[in-house]
């Protein structure tokens, strides 16, 4: 995205934010919706994805553009005075896990996007200031890779313990609105913000026609959605954990989370023991229930450490990657990672049914596609250690491939001998490392 001159206006007002929010520490800010200006409307959109799927008007963002000016106008009149009306949230499902059950996702429209990355914006410069390190999570500068890497090097530091994987069950359709809207009142007082979140709160959900208002949830795909998951874990999980869990502790203890993914890694069973058992009832306070198998402490001790009273080296899932003990080409210990199991039949179950649908597409076509898909896995799940994974996923694409151009005809097979003279003329992009870990 190229910045323009209302870029460098609205960083300016962003950092102002930050410093106000700095300087008063827990105190409640009042005026802040006034930052809110054309420019700012205009970064926003900026900010805001252009080819994402279009809400319940259907109206793209090439269509917003056409009379952008006006548009940015109209909104911040409308935002301003009160009388904007947040439209509901278009929601599609899609596959999840092993593919036997959904997640919803919820497609706001653009205009909506534009007001809520706006508004997301404002609440950012104040809450950048009080999330925790260990919050990785849709925010600026931060990623997942970055999370496995915290995990790993604070682990390795360890030489492992006990890993206390956490999964909340459907967090964001059981997100508490009372809860939240009184957790956001303690730092945002400004009013004109708090109704815009109300509204996007009970907006309600269209889905196959039918109209419902959830009491509780935001839905996921919305712009705001993930920085108020943020501000509800903050205050749940990540406050409570450094000033109540980590004093009352004998041993070290670490924590990583990214949104709704999260794991501990404790130096001592009985302090990961305790807060195991705490843990369903510091959620419940809150309307958040754990998942009662997913939710498990598992031994991880570097293998041939003297002081393991456990079984042996466990493994655990976060981010898409199963961690795992193993050995360094120095022959140390390390813990390394592999795509973990579900996401490597998902992304292979994506891949094939692409191919079925578009099978009768020209070569030329589905090999660009496919590329493209491939470059984008090895992009997410290229790290150190990882590399075999990304071979077998390879190797799976082109038999996958092969047997969807057999189909084209009843006489149409594909030997494998002729798939490999078509893989000469239209090769796929090969493994590649793509996030080298220490």
């Amino acid at each position: 995205m190229e910045e323009t001159s209302s870029s460098q206006t609205v960083s300016t007002k962003l950092e102002r934010i930050a410093t106000m929010a700095k300087a008063m520490p827990g105190a409640p800010l009042t005026t802040l919706a006034h930052h809110i200006d054309v420019d700012w409307l205009r970064e926003a959109y900026r900010r805001t994805r252009k080819d994402g799927a279009t809400g319940v008007d259907r109206q793209t963002a090439e269509q917003y553009a056409e009379h952008l000016e006006d548009n940015l106008r109209g909104l911040l009149d409308r935002a301003k005075s009160g009388t904007y009306r947040a439209p509901p949230v278009r929601q599609v499902h899609i596959p999840k896990g092993d593919g036997s059950q959904t997640r919803p996702i919820g497609i706001p429209t653009f205009e909506d996007k534009v007001l809520q990355r706006a508004v997301a914006m404002v609440l950012e410069a104040v809450y950048e200031q009080e999330f925790h390190d260990f919050s990785y999570g849709f925010r600026p500068g931060r990623s997942a890779h970055q999370a496995c890497e915290a995990l790993q090097n604070a682990t390795v530091r360890m030489a492992g313990g006990w890993v206390l994987e956490v999964d909340i069950e459907k967090f964001f359709d059981t997100l508490d609105h009372g809860q939240l809207r009184e957790m956001l009142s303690r730092r945002v007082r400004d009013g004109a913000l708090l109704r815009l979140i109300g509204k996007w709160l009970n907006a309600g959900v269209l889905e196959r026609g039918e109209l419902s208002h959830p009491e509780a949830g935001t839905p996921q795909g919305g712009v705001i959605s993930p920085l108020l998951a943020n501000i509800y874990l903050h205050e749940v999980l990540d406050g409570w954990f450094v000033h109540e869990v980590l004093p009352r502790l004998q041993g070290a203890a670490y924590l990583v989370r990214y949104a709704d993914d999260l794991v501990f890694v404790f130096a001592r069973k009985e302090d990961a023991e305790r807060v195991h058992s705490v843990l369903p009832k510091r959620f419940g306070k809150y309307g958040l229930t754990l998942h009662p198998e997913k939710t498990r402490l598992v031994p991880f001790h570097r293998p041939g450490r003297k002081d393991s009273d456990d079984d042996g080296p466990g493994t655990f899932d976060l981010l898409g990657f199963t961690h795992h003990w193993g050995l360094s080409r120095n022959g140390k210990w390390v813990v390394k990672k592999r795509t973990a199991t579900d996401r490597f039949s998902r992304g292979l179950r994506r891949l094939r049914e692409w191919c079925r649908r578009h099978r009768h597409a020209p070569i030329e076509v589905q090999h660009r596609s496919l590329g493209q898909k491939l470059r984008g896995h090895y992009a997410y799940y290229g790290v150190t250690s990882n590399y075999d994974a990304l071979a077998r996923f390879h190797h799976e694409v082109k038999a996958i491939w092969r047997k969807w151009l057999s189909s084209r005809s009843q006489k149409g097979l594909v030997t494998w001998e002729a798939m490999h003279r078509l893989l000469e003329r239209f090769p796929l992009p090969p493994p590649r490392i793509v996030h080298r870990y220490a």
